[in-house]
């Protein structure tokens, strides 16, 4: 899904590291700056994690798929975006050759792990607004979990298969540069199963969730004086349904232009030029950048994760019973 692409036939090319063509202070003030953004991805998405395990109130199954976007964003923070950013500010890979396959590896599977689970939360969220007696009834945080686990596997052999099929095992060494070899077939299948199905699922389904949003709120403004104290159930409820909708259809919109840019190059044909191999690096930054972004969405939109990254942070979660704590009463 990224990086440098190559045909099996021209696995190597000579290659050599260039100078370092920026003074030390700007050289160390990139560094740091890396350094920062993958700290902040870390940290911000290990709270996600904890809040969302430890809090038993978060135990839903649209807390559950964030959860499991959040481990894979903190892959990416881990893994992903310090070589990445190392090797643009190197302008040459210096981790060695077991990094550069794990680097692969990695990438791939949270590219898909994560497409896959804000697919998942586009389901979700059309399901708990077009069918919310069904959706109360089957869909329990167990289901979503085995969904995730699922989704987590299936990357798991995909990416394996992929890879393996495409001889990215052979512990082929190219210094100074980070390679992986897939064929036209291989990066096709890629292109359909990780971009262009789940996305084109995201965009049909979300575009139904926001008209069904703009159905129920018109009903509620139409009901009866009569039934007003039944209406006032039925729009607390209604109410959470589309504000939740509303929070991961801002997180959706975010990941998917954050996703396109590389995938504009793709479907261009672009990534045939090796001339744009310095573009195409430096637009996969916008797609790890979201990996960061995300619990600054969690942070703005969601007061559950305030409170709970409060008790996080002065130690309360330590205490006995923390987990059971309500973290939900700052919710409107």
């Amino acid at each position: 899904m990224n990086l440098t692409a190559v045909n099996q036939s021209d696995v190597c090319q000579e290659y050599w590291c260039p100078e370092r063509s920026v003074s030390l202070s700007v050289y160390v003030i990139l560094y740091v700056a890396a350094a920062a953004v993958s700290l902040l991805t870390v940290c911000g998405n290990l709270l996600v994690i904890i809040s969302v395990s430890h809090f038993k109130q978060l135990h839903t199954p649209a807390n559950i798929l964030i959860l499991s976007l959040a481990v894979c964003d903190l892959l990416v923070g881990v893994f992903v975006m310090p070589f990445h950013l190392s090797w643009l500010i190197e302008s040459c890979w210096i981790s060695g050759s077991v990094m550069c396959s794990v680097f692969n590896f990695v990438t791939f599977q949270a590219t898909s792990v994560s497409v896959h689970t804000v697919a998942l939360i586009a389901v979700d969220r059309f399901l708990a607004l077009s069918s919310p007696f069904l959706y109360s009834e089957k869909i329990s945080p167990t289901v979503i979990c085995i969904a995730a686990l699922f989704n987590w596997l299936f990357s798991l052999f995909y990416n394996f298969t992929l890879l393996y099929v495409n001889g990215n095992f052979a512990d082929v060494t190219c210094p100074g540069e980070c390679l992986y070899i897939v064929d036209e077939v291989s990066s096709l299948i890629d292109l359909i199963v990780v971009f262009l199905m789940p996305c084109t699922l995201i965009i049909i389904l979300y575009t139904h969730v926001f008209v069904i949003a703009k159905k129920h709120a018109t009903a509620i403004r139409a009901l009866q004086v009569h039934n007003r104290m039944e209406s006032s159930k039925n729009r607390v409820r209604d109410k959470s349904e589309r504000k939740a909708a509303l929070a991961l259809g801002i997180l959706v919109i975010v990941f998917l232009l954050c996703l396109l840019p590389y995938y504009i190059f793709s479907l261009t044909n672009f990534l045939k030029d090796d001339s744009l191999s310095n573009v195409i690096n430096s637009v996969l930054i916008l797609f790890y950048l979201n990996s960061s972004i995300n619990p600054l969405i969690y942070a703005l939109l969601y007061p559950w994760f305030k409170k709970s990254v409060k008790i996080i942070l002065t130690l309360k979660v330590l205490n006995t019973d923390s987990s059971l704590m309500n973290v939900l009463s700052l919710s409107s």
